[in-house]
């Protein structure tokens, strides 16, 4: 599983290198509104991260949740703190998602595993 991570996060890395490098101003603008919403603010970058990662469960986005767990095990997120997470993503998002739970808790032991 080590690998998926270093996999995806090489990938995600590469691929926005060529997004971003084709110079269209719009979506340059979206990737910098992104980064910009995620910094310190009002809320921490820890909230933020959370509210990313429940946002993500419930739009069902396997690629924003592993990116978002990424981040969240960077701030300091504990596993007690994620089964929250993950309680409020599935109470707003229904059973549907009860299968990017799995996968994220699967991601998430990774995550754990490497540090």
């Amino acid at each position: 599983m080590a690998d998926e991570i270093k996999a995806f996060n090489d990938y995600r890395a590469k691929m926005n290198e060529v997004i971003l490098g084709k110079q269209n101003k719009v979506i340059n603008r979206l990737f910098n509104l992104d980064t910009n919403t995620y910094a310190e603010g009002a809320l921490s970058t820890k909230v933020k991260e959370m509210l990313g990662l429940v946002s993500s469960m419930v739009l069902r986005c396997d690629d924003c949740i592993k990116y978002h767990l990424g981040k969240c095990h960077e701030q300091g997120i504990t596993t007690e703190e994620m089964y929250e997470i993950f309680a409020v993503a599935n109470i707003v998002g229904g059973t549907i998602v009860i299968p990017h739970t799995r996968r994220a808790a699967e991601y998430w032991e990774a995550l754990q595993k490497q540090a």
